[in-house]
């Protein structure tokens, strides 16, 4: 059986595999916080200041104050619904789903005004890049939304 995925449905699993990888982060990280604990998190905190040369008591005191069981547990949810939504719209962007292209240009479209802010004040290598591979993945879903509703 051979498979006939034409090209737009190539662009749909690239940003299907992409959007999968962010999910998998996003898992690793909501496990990572879990297993390291507030106090030990605390702990790496004040030693990346260090290393940076930060005085952790006059700089990042309000920082290492704020990591409390509380808080990480309301980051370790945070990660969990991101991870959930970006793994939902690749398995529906894989399938070639309606929802999921809608789902993802209006996600990814929050993101360019924020983009287009630090283009403005910081107009590196890194955030063209960010932004332009932001405004590809809009642009290749506009465009599936845009075929399905012209009926090809």
């Amino acid at each position: 059986m051979t498979d006939d995925i034409t090209p737009s449905h190539k662009g749909l699993r690239a940003i299907a595999l992409f959007e999968a990888g962010k999910g998998a982060i996003a898992l690793l990280v909501a496990g990572g916080l879990a297993a390291v604990g507030p106090d030990a998190l605390q702990h790496r905190v004040e030693h990346v200041l260090a290393r940076f040369g930060a005085d952790a008591d006059r700089f990042g005191t309000d920082l290492l104050d704020a990591i409390t069981p509380q808080t990480l547990h309301i980051a370790i949810a945070v990660a969990l619904i991101y991870a959930g939504m970006r793994l939902l719209e690749a398995w529906g962007l894989w399938w070639h789903r309606a929802w999921a292209s809608w789902l993802g240009v209006i996600g990814a479209a929050a993101y360019l005004p924020f983009e287009i802010y630090a283009l403005w004040h910081h107009p590196d290598w890194m955030t063209w890049g960010v932004f332009l591979v932001n405004l590809l993945i809009v642009l290749v879903l506009a465009r599936d939304l845009y075929r399905r509703r012209a009926g090809g």
